[in-house]
């Protein structure tokens, strides 16, 4: 009798049961897991079970996308880009030109639902309005059948997954700070007007809050004060950034009208952030955030540092705005110094080689980090060979697989040529937080 597929059976039936039961062995699961040899690289990644926690950097060559999966099932998607870039600039299209990047995002959400039970997506938010995080269009691109609007990004993977809450940093008014312009900017609002028209919930990103992304999955409620055992806790948007104390926020930016119009905050730097943890992990992420300040010219410009405090230290971050030169700061490293930084790359100019430079000083902080980035360019790597080769990861889906309870962890990397979820890399386990 081969043994090793028993206790694959075994853990695969517990982690199939209600988490109440779950309850009784999460300490014990994580272990089990990696004994039994799941998860191993050369096989397809197993699907997400009940309590665990599930962070998908999705690889697709044209722009940002976060799948998360909650320990009790509850999904949030961060992003959805899709750029129109030549391939003199990105990525080549992951796993192909066959799709629109929005469709593989899509079914992408849509594979890795299934193990939920569940027939959508519960929250969607977009960090800022840009294409590479939202979606562009032009004059080719089809019409939805759902409302009058494009299909591209955001609005593709609507199209095939049914969104039940969609949050953004701006709704109902956005002309804070300017209005947005460009055509993919007017496609985003209609999408948002279509969904308003037809009863579809949207909200305005509540900085302070930790309510607004909650368990959707009632069953699964542990009692413990916190939802399923998962905390969203919004750091900041707009300039507002939390202080820490319940939902008490202070504004960064000053008033428009003692500004010019070109000092004006711009889309970048009114991104979310969030902070998502489970047990004694944490992740921080936030879109596009900057910290550079026209050198010291304009110190309420980084807000990146702010909601770095705000969070404090954590487990797994990315590298706000694609690991570009004015993305993280040499304090917001100190402050989160994670076990993995996770690069949201695709473009030529992603990352610069002094943000790399901080992932990697342990004059910032002390202790073995991983880098990994979702696609490297070719001409990205000739120009910072001597830092980029040092990356755990140049190409991939970046999966970070937090097991029940959230004192350990792995990251796993998974082909993007196809849609098999095939494991090329596995890093861990992990201890999370002070533990570690």
């Amino acid at each position: 009798m081969d043994t090793t597929i028993n206790r694959r059976q075994f853990i695969l039936g517990m982690l199939a049961a209600p988490l109440s039961t779950m309850a009784v062995a999460r300490d014990v699961v994580g272990e089990a897991v990696q004994s039994a040899g799941l998860d191993a690289v050369g096989s397809s990644m197993f699907a997400w079970a009940p309590g665990f926690l599930d962070i998908h950097h999705i690889a697709t060559g044209r722009g940002n996308s976060t799948f998360v999966i909650m320990p009790d099932g509850t999904s949030l998607l961060i992003d959805a880009g899709a750029t129109a870039d030549g391939l003199d600039t990105s990525a080549a299209p992951r796993p192909s030109a066959q799709r629109r990047p929005g469709e593989w995002i899509g079914h992408y959400v849509q594979r890795h639902l299934r193990a939920t039970k569940r027939a959508g997506l519960d929250y969607v938010l977009v960090t800022h309005l840009h294409p590479d995080h939202t979606g562009d269009v032009d004059e080719l691109s089809p019409r939805s059948a759902k409302g009058a609007y494009q299909l591209s990004g955001i609005t593709d993977v609507a199209e095939i997954v049914p969104v039940a809450t969609l949050i953004d940093r701006a709704y109902p008014g956005y002309d804070y700070p300017v209005a947005p312009n460009g055509r993919f900017a007017s496609n985003y609002l209609a999408f948002v007007q279509s969904r308003i028209q037809t009863g579809q919930k949207v909200e305005r990103f509540m900085v302070g809050r930790n309510d607004q992304f909650t368990s959707c999955n009632k069953a699964a409620e542990n009692g413990s004060g916190h939802q399923a055992g998962f905390d969203i806790r919004n750091l900041a948007a707009n300039g507002q950034v939390w202080t820490g104390k319940g939902e008490q926020t202070r504004m960064l930016f000053p008033a428009l009208n003692t500004l010019t119009l070109k000092d004006y905050p711009n889309e970048n730097v009114c991104s979310t952030a969030i902070r998502i943890g489970y047990g004694n992990f944490a992740y921080f992420t936030a879109g596009d955030l900057t910290s550079y300040t026209f050198d010291g010219d304009a110190p309420w410009r980084d807000v990146l540092t702010a909601a770095a405090r705000a969070s404090g230290p954590v487990d797994v971050s990315t590298a706000d705005h694609h690991g570009m030169f004015d993305g993280i700061s040499a304090d917001s490293v100190r402050i989160l110094r994670p076990k993995a930084w996770i690069i949201p790359s695709w473009h030529i100019s992603h990352p610069d080689q002094l943000q790399l430079e901080r992932m990697f000083s342990e004059r910032l902080y002390p202790g073995r980090r991983e880098v990994f980035a979702t696609s490297i360019m070719h001409e990205n790597f000739l120009a910072n060979r001597r830092l980029i080769s040092r990356l755990s990861s140049r190409d991939g889906h970046v999966i970070v697989r937090v097991d029940p309870g959230g004192k350990t962890f792995t990251i796993l990397v998974t082909d993007n040529a196809d849609e098999e979820d095939r494991i090329k890399l596995k890093f861990g386990p992990y201890l999370s937080g002070s533990a570690s």
